[in-house]
């Protein structure tokens, strides 16, 4: 309320006028001069105003103004169209004489503000949910001509399904690091994916601290075989599987470490294997424990296996056989396809793909690890089978 108004409230009622009264039936109406009603409801269904619009329609001197959006089968949408007569609520036929106007005083918008509004938010679905079918197919048909393909407009019926099909596409801004260079089309980004609202962004994994409350962290996996068999026939092994060990030692115990990332621990009547967790230590992982595996089954039998391939000599078509055999022990046979016409094996991995040509022995491979790690085991595997000028290699 306004400073006039709070001021007078304090005094006297100010919604109390001198040439109006609130009218709260017709027995309390005085019909005995020019006056104008506000009455509801406003279809003229029942109630007030109808009683008044039957006692007045049929002088021509009156006038009804319907002030609002009406409900086609209602009095006032009837009388819109201007009939020669109606019928009462007591089924009399009375004349419609009087003046019937129409003045929107809804406070719905109209078809220019909806326009207006549409524009503006640019959505692309709207469904049209409230009004008379016919008006509302207009509305829809107007909406369509108007922004042709740019946007899907609905009216169903009540209980209608209807289908919306919003595009997958999301926009992600690269922030840090993998910024610093403009990627050119095509280049694959790789990061971590971070939600902020409705906002996307992709970061580096070590800038994670620095953009988000998240941390980096590091999976370290351990796991512990039985082994009861020489360690140095495990460094044998490995030598011939990885093609480099390296010797370490770790709280004072003998320790070897392969690949780069595995790590192998000489405990009593057992090892233990550790390893940063990913895809491919995961791999070079499973690669040396089933080694320890094996050896532990039997380890006579890998000595005298490993001695040998040092004595015995090689031909091409058997060492692409065993080259084809020791990949498919390294990856699995489902993993490893042998194309002997074409003279190359194919090792896939994941979405890792290699592929070792079988007359060169070149290994062409995107993964720096796993180019690594084949070509270290042919490398191996050719130093094996082809005879030494050492008189003797112990193995204890």
């Amino acid at each position: 309320m306004n400073d006039k108004i709070r001021r007078q409230i304090s005094v006297n009622n100010p919604f109390v006028f001198k040439h109006i009264s609130n009218l709260k039936n017709i027995d309390q109406f005085q019909d005995i001069g020019p006056s104008v009603v506000m009455a509801s409801p406003g279809m003229l269904q029942s109630g007030l105003s109808r009683e008044l619009f039957e006692t007045w329609c049929p002088d021509h001197r009156n006038s009804v103004i319907i002030a609002g959006y009406c409900v086609e089968g209602t009095l006032a949408k009837m009388i819109m169209s201007e009939p020669e007569e109606i019928t009462s609520i007591t089924g009399q036929r009375l004349p419609l004489k009087c003046s019937v106007t129409y003045i929107s005083f809804s406070a719905h918008t109209d078809y220019e503000q909806t326009s207006e509004f549409i524009r503006l938010l640019k959505p692309g679905h709207i469904i049209l949910v409230h009004g008379e079918h016919s008006e509302m197919q207009r509305l829809r048909t107007a909406l369509k001509r108007e922004y042709e393909d740019n946007m899907d407009v609905f009216a169903p019926a009540n209980n209608e399904e209807i289908i919306l099909n919003f595009r997958g596409e999301k926009m992600a801004k690269v922030v840090g690091r993998l910024a610093s260079k403009k990627p050119r089309a095509g280049d694959v980004i790789s990061g971590v994916l971070v939600k902020r609202g409705f906002n996307y962004h992709i970061v580096s994994p070590e800038e994670l601290q620095h953009y988000t409350d998240l941390s980096q962290g590091v999976v370290l996996q351990k796991q512990t075989v039985p082994f009861t068999a020489p360690f140095s026939l495990l460094h044998h092994c490995l030598l011939q599987l990885a093609g480099g060990v390296e010797q370490v030692e770790q709280s004072g115990k003998n320790c070897l470490k392969v690949f780069d990332s595995i790590l192998v621990v000489q405990e009593k009547n057992k090892v233990v294997v550790q390893w940063e967790g990913s895809n491919m230590n995961d791999m070079y992982a499973d690669a040396v424990l089933t080694l320890c595996l094996q050896i532990e089954a039997n380890p006579q039998a890998i000595k005298q296996s490993s001695l040998r391939s040092i004595t015995q000599g090689k031909d091409k078509s058997s060492f692409e056989d065993r080259v084809q055999k020791l990949l498919v022990e390294m990856f699995g046979e489902d993993n490893v396809s042998y194309q002997p016409k074409l003279k190359y094996i194919t090792v896939t991995i994941d979405s890792e793909k290699a592929v070792v040509n079988l007359k060169s022995y070149e290994v062409q491979c995107q993964n720096d690890g796993l180019h690594q790690m084949i070509t270290s085991a042919i490398k191996r595997l050719h130093i094996a089978l082809t005879p030494v000028n050492i008189p003797t290699i112990a193995i204890t």
